[in-house]
């Protein structure tokens, strides 16, 4: 097994740019990707569906960039909680450059046990909820003239696993929606595109995942490890910045699955 890279040194990628990220209370890879934001010049702020966890993760950050967090409570799945967040995102930090949506749900159903409540939830945060943030943010970005929108996708909207048709029908959702977008936006030089990880590993996710599965999903990767959460915001980080300036539309695997 091959020992995670460092941590990496900032570059000022982002200086000067602002940012929004959803879902970034916690362990995962939305809290990754604020603090990467951060430490590469951004003004970021954090949104959660949790409002403790929020409001602890902001502080965490705060403490670990040397910067305060704004931060805003929002369910992707209710739309006045949307408009709320993006109208707040406005006010603190005057505009948004960058919109990392990074709501999402998993779990783990075979398909003849799933229930319509399992199915619908998965889809209504990991799809209708990136739907709903886009359409709020985008009129902003398009009027700017200037923007960029990253999705957490994932390689499942390529590849398949049982137990998870759900999530994978999502995640495919969310990689289809994000070429749609990047069309409509890109006249007025807004730029869309997704990051779609194979296992990236945090505290979270072995709550929600059968026992076993993380294993054996981890002998599946070249490297012999997950990545580290980190290992995904850069990517997060890179089609944010003005070096994927040429880059809409796009889903960017960050895996080392085996073909």
């Amino acid at each position: 097994m091959n020992a995670p890279p460092p941590y990496p040194k900032a570059h000022g990628l982002l200086e000067g740019k602002t940012v929004l990220v959803t879902a970034a209370a916690g362990t995962g890879i939305g809290f990754a990707a604020a603090r990467r934001c951060a430490e590469e010049g951004a003004r970021v702020m954090l949104s959660d569906a949790h409002a403790r966890r929020l409001e602890e993760s902001a502080a965490e950050l705060g403490k670990l960039v040397g910067a305060r967090l704004p931060h805003h409570p929002c369910d992707v799945t209710r739309e006045g909680d949307v408009r709320a967040l993006v109208d707040a995102a406005i006010r603190e930090l005057g505009h948004v450059d960058v919109l990392v949506n990074n709501a999402g749900l998993g779990g783990f159903a075979p398909l003849v046990e799933m229930t319509d409540e399992q199915w619908l939830k998965v889809l209504d945060v990991t799809l209708t909820g990136t739907f709903r943030m886009t359409r709020a943010m985008l009129p902003h970005m398009l009027a700017r003239r200037s923007g960029a929108i990253v999705n957490n996708a994932s390689v499942l909207g390529w590849r398949a696993q049982p137990g998870q048709s759900h999530y994978a029908a999502a995640k495919a959702g969310v990689m289809a929606f994000t070429r749609c977008v990047a069309m409509e936006a890109a006249e007025a030089g807004v730029r869309v595109n997704a990051v779609s990880p194979s296992l990236a590993m945090h505290a979270f996710l072995s709550k929600v995942t059968p026992e076993g599965l993380l294993e054996d999903l981890t002998r599946r990767e070249a490297f012999g490890r997950a990545a580290e959460t980190f290992e995904v915001a850069n990517v997060i980080v890179f089609l944010a910045s003005d070096y994927a300036s040429y880059m809409t539309g796009e889903s960017v695997s960050v895996s080392s699955q085996h073909a």
